[in-house]
């Protein structure tokens, strides 16, 4: 049954796979978050706590971010999450931080990365430099993204983790130069690392398939020039996430994380218009490329998702046909120059 509340939803968006139980009963040391107050990082964080008392393994594990928004702290002290506020760009804040053998690095900037390029690369690029020089003895689970691979022609079913790297625009680029920061600090100090490309998480307030629903179910035309895309539940993403703290390695091991299928914008539109009951309007025509990415890896090492793109497809055309809470917070999936 999708989820019939807010509660219910961030309680399955956070409910611990067995594997990752398993895991966090091996893994010794507490968890750091940084950049925990994103779109992602509440659900993980309590992911990694529920687990760890699942397992009856007593860590800390810790939050840290700026907790602009009101509540944002006490919420992840609600669960037994430690907080620490900080703006890790702040002189010496990186510095500061307590030691913690195990690091979850989620800080990055990519709305509004256009007009603010200095910005972009700092939170991007030199913001990891100074987290690999603080934590070079911990083991790190680095986020990055599929933007980093451009788009590819779309019969070639995504990109793989050896493929030749080919980022568009800023962000892209400065996420390119995160990853290049984490491997020179992971080869040349034997720092362990996880580099995860996500591409693109979906919890049931945004995501891409909620863009998309959301313009049909307001009557609006959905723009089919970027034709496909890969999806994955977040709740399976912050499950395969924390799994990747086991597989860090100097040098960095890497892994796409996304779901099983490449979906066609024009198909899923049609259907929610059929859950929907309403008519469907379509715009452009499908480019020949797009930005996708081959999940196998993943699926061999990691495992493979529990929820499927038809049943997340149901969730969200349930969700947003009961008026429920969105975070008002596009993907922007669809821009093809890469403008964030």
């Amino acid at each position: 049954m999708p989820p019939a509340s807010l509660a219910d939803l961030e309680e399955r968006l956070s409910r611990p796979t067995p594997a990752v139980i398993e895991m966090m009963s091996r893994l010794p040391g507490d968890i750091i978050v940084l950049g925990a107050a994103g779109k992602m990082g509440p659900s993980l964080a309590r992911m990694a706590k529920r687990a760890s008392d699942e397992a009856g393994t007593h860590r800390r594990v810790i939050a840290v971010s700026r907790f602009s928004s009101p509540g944002a702290a006490e919420e992840f002290q609600q669960h037994g999450i430690d907080v620490i506020a900080s703006d890790l760009l702040s002189a010496n804040a990186v510095a500061y931080l307590p030691h913690a053998p195990n690091v979850i690095y989620m800080a990055g900037m990519k709305f509004g990365a256009t007009g603010q390029a200095p910005m972009t690369w700092a939170m991007n690029a030199w913001l990891p430099g100074l987290v690999c020089e603080r934590y070079h003895r911990s083991r790190i689970a680095a986020f990055s993204t599929g933007n980093v691979y451009g788009l590819v022609p779309v019969e070639r079913g995504g990109s793989r983790e050896e493929d030749t790297l080919n980022p568009t625009g800023e962000y892209a680029m400065s996420c390119l130069g995160r990853e290049r920061i984490f491997e020179h600090f992971s080869q040349t100090r034997g720092t362990p690392v996880s580099l995860i490309r996500l591409n693109y998480a979906c919890d049931l307030r945004y995501g891409v398939m909620v863009d998309i629903a959301r313009q049909v179910w307001n009557g609006e035309p959905v723009d089919v020039t970027m034709g496909y895309f890969n999806t994955i539940w977040q709740g399976d993403a912050n499950a395969l996430s924390l799994l990747s703290l086991a597989k860090a390695s100097s040098p960095p091991w890497v892994v796409n994380l996304t779901g099983s299928a490449t979906l066609s914008v024009r198909e899923v539109a049609t259907r929610f218009g059929e859950l929907f009951r309403k008519p469907v309007q379509i715009t452009g025509k499908e480019a020949p490329d797009a930005l996708l990415s081959n999940p196998y890896r993943s699926f061999v090492e990691l495992g493979i998702p529990f929820i499927r793109d038809e049943e997340l497809t149901e969730w969200v055309a349930t969700w947003i046909s009961s008026g429920r809470e969105s975070l008002g917070k596009p993907t922007h999936f669809e821009s093809r120059d890469g403008k964030f």
